[in-house]
């Protein structure tokens, strides 16, 4: 055989060769590449959906985190103000018992000072009849009447 035979033997070949793999072995490649191109797609549309999804949770997360910060404030703050206005309450009430007691206290003092001068006056009554008692048993004399208002003097 020539080689132009040969040439043209190889040629139908290499024809029924091309025919056959692309009649039955080309098309389930070509599926399988597509198969593959539309699950490598759909994986990258559901990363991106996701990486979506967790910023719009992150965004969400922040929002919340914001509102509770705000609502710790807002609640310590209240906490403060009550605690401030039990204290203020708490220093009216132990100034007003503070003044209940000195008005008692005062009010005491005042009654044993009464009591006091109530004893000094029957003492002072009492040395004042003993003396004029003296004085009346005794003879009327300036010397001895002296003597007498002075130890009085000295008693009282």
């Amino acid at each position: 055989m020539s080689i132009t035979g040969t040439l043209i033997v190889q040629m139908i070949v290499f024809l029924i060769l091309v025919g056959f793999t692309m009649k039955y072995v080309w098309p389930p490649i070509t599926a399988a590449l597509d198969e593959r191109a539309k699950k490598v797609a759909d994986g990258l549309a559901a990363a991106d959906k996701a990486k979506s999804e967790l910023s719009a949770a992150n965004q969400r997360v922040e929002a919340e985190l914001a509102k509770s910060r705000t609502e710790t404030a807002a609640r310590l703050a209240d906490a403060e103000r009550r605690a401030q206005a039990i204290i203020e309450e708490a220093k009216a009430r132990a100034t007003e018992e503070g003044n209940k007691i000195v008005a008692a206290a005062r009010a005491e003092a005042e009654q044993q000072t009464v009591k006091a001068r109530e004893a000094l006056r029957e003492q002072v009554a009492a040395l004042a009849v003993r003396g004029a008692e003296q004085i009346l048993r005794k003879e009327v004399n300036a010397g001895v009447h002296s003597e007498l208002l002075s130890r009085l003097k000295t008693e009282l």
